[in-house]
């Protein structure tokens, strides 16, 4: 006479807690993979869309710092300069004009102030270097169209430091 084994021909409950833990996080790792490659659509992909996605979601208002509410708050472009722009237009780093360099931006202030507030807030990279979106800085949109003026009228340009961001 034989006698089978109770356990023959089950799974093991070891096997079975691997199973359960691992199946789900393979589920959930192949759902994720393919989420990434996805492309954005046209509306995403814009300047404007990308500069709200980077906006602060808030601002904190010190001494130091401009509060919303009027142009009179905000920094005038030689504060701006000295406090941000200067380390790259005062040496040239990058590729950046420095300040006072008619021949270097002359070509740039040909292309008009708003084309100039626009590489500088939202940056640029062209043959010659590259303009990190607002210097690297936390600054408001009128505060670096304020150093854009401020730069460009010591290189012959003659824009002056606006109150709100030129279209």
């Amino acid at each position: 006479m034989t006698v089978e084994d109770p356990r023959a021909g089950r799974i093991p409950p070891a096997l079975i807690g691997i199973l359960v833990a691992t199946v789900p996080v393979v589920a959930v790792c192949a759902f994720l993979a393919g989420r990434h490659d996805r492309a954005l659509p046209a509306e995403a992909a814009s300047p404007e869309a990308q500069h709200a996605r980077l906006e602060p979601v808030a601002y904190v208002a010190t001494p130091q710092t401009p509060v919303a509410g009027g142009a009179a708050h905000f920094k005038r472009g030689h504060a701006v300069y000295d406090e941000t722009c200067s380390a790259c237009h005062e040496s040239g780093v990058a590729g950046a004009p420095k300040l006072g360099d008619k021949a270097a931006w002359g070509p740039r202030i040909a292309q008009g102030f708003p084309t100039l507030v626009h590489h500088a807030v939202f940056g640029f990279q062209g043959k010659d270097g590259i303009m990190p979106p607002k210097g690297g800085g936390g600054w408001d949109d009128v505060e670096v169209a304020r150093a854009v003026a401020w730069m460009t009228s010591r290189a012959g340009g003659s824009f002056a430091e606006p109150d709100s961001v030129p279209k």
